[in-house]
C-alpha cells in the first residue's frame, strides 16, 4: 500500500475519560494533530481498541482491528484449516509449515489465518495508520488466553515493503505472500468497508511490479500474489500456476519445492 497521502486531513481523539494520554502518544508517534475541526478521518482511542473512523454523514462505522472475536474468531474456528485456498497457496501440506512474509499485510486477516495454522509470520504494512491499528490489534490479541499463541507467531516489522526486503537480515522468508492494492471499478461489486475507508487514504498499488521483483529476490521457495480473479498478473514474470476462487485468486511463482522438515 502507498505512503499515507498527504492531502486526507485526519486527527486523534480520545473516546472516553481516561485514554487523553493514549491519544497524545499516538499522536505524537504519528504526527498528527488532536485538534482538526475539518478532518476526514479520526484515529480513535476507545475501550475496545485503537480505531479508523471516517467523518462525515455517509461515513461507515470504524475499522479496528480483532483477532479475537468477529470474523478472525469465525474463521480460526470454521474456516476450513490446511484446506484453505490461501494454505494451499503458500504450500502449508502435511509436516511442512513454512516461514511465511506477508509483504502488504493490511489488517493482518490473512496472516492471522495463516498463523493459526502453524506458519510464522513476518508482516509489513507501509501505511502508518493502517499499521497502527495493526499494532494495537496484536497488542490485545496477546491478552487473549486462546488467540495469544497464534499472535505470538506474528511478528510486526516497520518501513516500506520493498525496502525491507531489499535490505532484509538473516534467514529469509521461505515465502512471500503479497495481496497488493487493485485499481477498483465501482460498477463491479460492493466494496468491503475497510476498502471504502482506506481507498482516499492509501490509494492502489502502482510500484507492484517492483513489490513482485523484490519478493522473488529474497523468497527462497515462492512468492504468492493475490489478485481479484478476472485481474491480469502483476507486470513482470508470469506465474507457473494460480488457484482460482469465486471472487480471488492466487498467483503462484514457484523457485523450490516446499519438503517436510526443510
Amino acid at each position: 500500500m502507498s505512503e499515507q497521502q498527504t492531502a486526507v486531513r485526519i486527527r486523534v481523539e480520545a473516546l472516553a475519560e481516561g485514554l487523553e494520554s493514549q491519544a497524545q502518544a499516538w499522536a505524537q508517534r504519528l504526527q498528527l494533530p488532536l485538534q482538526e475541526p475539518a478532518a476526514e478521518f479520526a484515529l480513535q482511542v476507545s475501550g475496545q481498541g485503537l480505531q479508523l473512523q471516517q467523518l462525515g454523514p455517509d461515513a461507515p462505522g470504524p475499522v479496528r482491528v480483532d483477532f479475537v472475536e468477529g470474523g478472525a474468531a469465525h474463521r480460526r474456528l470454521y474456516g476450513g484449516g490446511s484446506g484453505q485456498m490461501i494454505a494451499k497457496a503458500v504450500g502449508i501440506q502435511q509436516g511442512v509449515r513454512p516461514r511465511v512474509l506477508d509483504a502488504t499485510a493490511g489488517l493482518g486477516k490473512d496472516a492471522f489465518v495463516l498463523a493459526s495454522l502453524g506458519c510464522e509470520m513476518s508482516l509489513v504494512e507501509r501505511q502508518p495508520l493502517i499499521g497502527a491499528l495493526l499494532e494495537d490489534g496484536l497488542a490485545r490479541g496477546l491478552d487473549n488466553p486462546e488467540v495469544a499463541p497464534i499472535v505470538s507467531r506474528m511478528q510486526l516489522l516497520k518501513g516500506n515493503s520493498i525496502e525491507v526486503m531489499r535490505n532484509w537480515e538473516g534467514e529469509p522468508p521461505q515465502v512471500i505472500y503479497l495481496d497488493p492494492m487493485f485499481p477498483h471499478r465501482e460498477k463491479t461489486a460492493l466494496v468491503k468497508k475497510e476498502m471504502r475507508l482506506f481507498r482516499p487514504l492509501v490509494g492502489d498499488d502502482p510500484d507492484a511490479p517492483a513489490l513482485l521483483e523484490a519478493a522473488l529476490a529474497l523468497a527462497t521457495h515462492r512468492v504468492v500474489v493475490k489478485r481479484p480473479r478476472k485481474a491480469p498478473c502483476i507486470e513482470g514474470p508470469k506465474p507457473s500456476h494460480g488457484l482460482e476462487g469465486k471472487s480471488s485468486r492466487y498467483d503462484i511463482y514457484p523457485k523450490k519445492a516446499l519438503k517436510p522438515g526443510v
